[in-house]
């Protein structure tokens, strides 16, 4: 259930730290089970500090005869982090629940990748009846996959919200206190005083950061895959089997046609009726079994391509506001060079210099506006420049601040490339080894159901 077999993340260096609470055997490897503390991690390696395996089970309807019915799940863990009080908390949550904690852990981790949860908007999810077993178990699968990836985050899976998640038995008191007190208080500046057309969302950075180009163009190649795989294996799903034995538009179907006809020629070659009887059986044996296949195999590597995509465009998300970060900065030091510009110009014309020429046509039709309004003398001057002095202290703060928050952000950012590239390589194995598992056990089963039909065949005696 916790993904005990588990091998993934093996070019990490794990070191066991001592601690009061014994990790369980299977936590010797894994996503983020144990703390990296090597030497040779550089500033901005991750370091996870100690384990969490989390699992989400056992689906109940809640007040079932209600028009206030809903689904709550078990959710689980084992873990030797200090900052739990147990070794393996748990508690039932609801969806809403799921939802609470990831639009929460967005706004407190805005430069972590915090994974998506499943859209319950999808087709798969308004079709049908959201309390049956099918629904409840894709549901649960889904949400089992967001909490992994959270245990799998070296940040996400030490936050208090995620701690009370698993623990707290009065969760309800707990949204209204975080959200009351948020740990991160928004602070504003003197960059949310500056008008939109400044700062723009069609605004580009100007001096692009080589390494994050190069980042952005491997997601770009890596959703472009997932999104090619997509729609091959979708194509083939439907090729094969579309889910409607009905339809007669699929092989499955085919199989079945086929297999109709076949026992019908055994009707009429009463010879050989047994054994066309025996090989009608066995085409329908592999019609059920490539739906089988179907919806053990491929269906689920289709959920999990497109969660995989869409966790992909939340890891994107950080890279376009790490850009937004610089471009805060790019524009503000731009802004503070203006202000200055315009503060040196007025001080040139008090002290009887050159003035406004050569500062360009705007700086000569602002003086001839300012003559034309009276305001063209010294006093004016001075006062404006005591305006301007006051707002260039307020820009070189804000550009200092800028400046800090910007390489901080890409700090974090380099280390939530490389987290994301632990739980993506871990979760390509986990999908491709299902598939591959899944694919190895339809063709084996294939060919025992064969090769028991070949005797049967061979007995077929042909008289000239």
């Amino acid at each position: 259930m916790f993904g005990d077999d588990e091998d993934v993340f093996d070019s990490v260096t794990w070191e066991s730290p001592s601690h009061p609470y014994e990790p369980p055997q299977e936590s010797s490897s894994g996503p983020g089970f144990r703390q990296s503390t090597s030497d040779s991690d550089g500033p901005n390696d991750p370091k996870w500090e100690g384990y969490l395996i989390t699992s989400v089970s056992d689906p109940v309807k809640e007040l079932a005869e209600t028009k206030d019915a809903y689904v709550s799940y078990l959710v689980s863990a084992k873990t030797n982090s200090r900052i739990y009080s147990s070794g393996n908390p748990s508690a039932r949550r609801r969806f809403q629940d799921f939802v609470f904690l990831r639009e929460n852990l967005v706004k407190d981790f805005p430069a972590c990748v915090v994974p998506p949860l499943p859209d319950k908007h999808r087709l798969e999810y308004i079709t049908g009846d959201r309390f049956s077993p099918e629904f409840m178990e894709r549901r649960r699968s889904d949400l089992d996959r967001f909490l992994q990836r959270v245990s799998r985050h070296p940040t996400l899976q030490r936050s208090a919200l995620v701690r009370a998640f698993f623990e707290s038995t009065e969760w309800h008191v707990h949204m209204h206190q975080h959200t009351a007190h948020p740990p991160v208080e928004p602070s504003p500046g003197i960059i949310d005083n500056i008008s939109d057309t400044l700062l723009n969302a069609f605004s580009r950075v100007r001096k692009p950061d080589e390494r994050f180009l190069s980042m952005r163009e491997g997601v770009d190649q890596f959703e472009d895959g997932l999104v090619l795989s997509e729609r091959l294996w979708t194509r083939l799903r439907s090729r094969t089997s579309d889910g409607n034995p009905e339809s007669g538009e699929d092989l499955t179907a085919d199989y079945h046609d086929l297999a109709v006809a076949v026992q019908g020629l055994g009707f009429l070659e009463s010879g050989i009726t047994d054994p066309l009887n025996h090989f009608s059986n066995t085409l329908l044996e592999f019609s059920a079994l490539l739906r089988h296949t179907t919806q053990t195999t491929t269906d689920p590597f289709l959920v999990h391509l497109h969660s995989l995509l869409a966790y992909s465009h939340a890891n994107r998300a950080v890279l376009r506001l790490r850009d937004q970060k610089q471009l805060d900065f790019e524009e503000l030091s731009d802004y503070l060079a203006g202000v200055t510009s315009e503060r040196d110009r007025l001080s040139a014309i008090i002290n009887g210099h050159a003035g406004s020429s050569g500062l360009g046509l705007g700086a000569y039709l602002k003086d001839r506006v300012d003559a034309l309004r009276g305001a063209d003398d010294d006093k004016s001057r001075v006062e404006k420049m005591k305006k301007l002095d006051v707002k260039i202290k307020e820009l070189q703060d804000a550009v200092t601040t800028a400046h800090e928050t910007s390489d901080a952000f890409s700090d974090e950012t380099l280390r939530e490339q490389t987290v994301f590239q632990y739980s993506k390589e871990a979760e390509m194995k986990e999908m491709l080894g299902k598939l591959a598992d899944g694919q190895i056990e339809f063709y084996k089963t294939s060919m025992e159901e064969w090769e028991r039909i070949i005797p049967m065949i061979q007995r077929i005696r042909v008289h000239p």
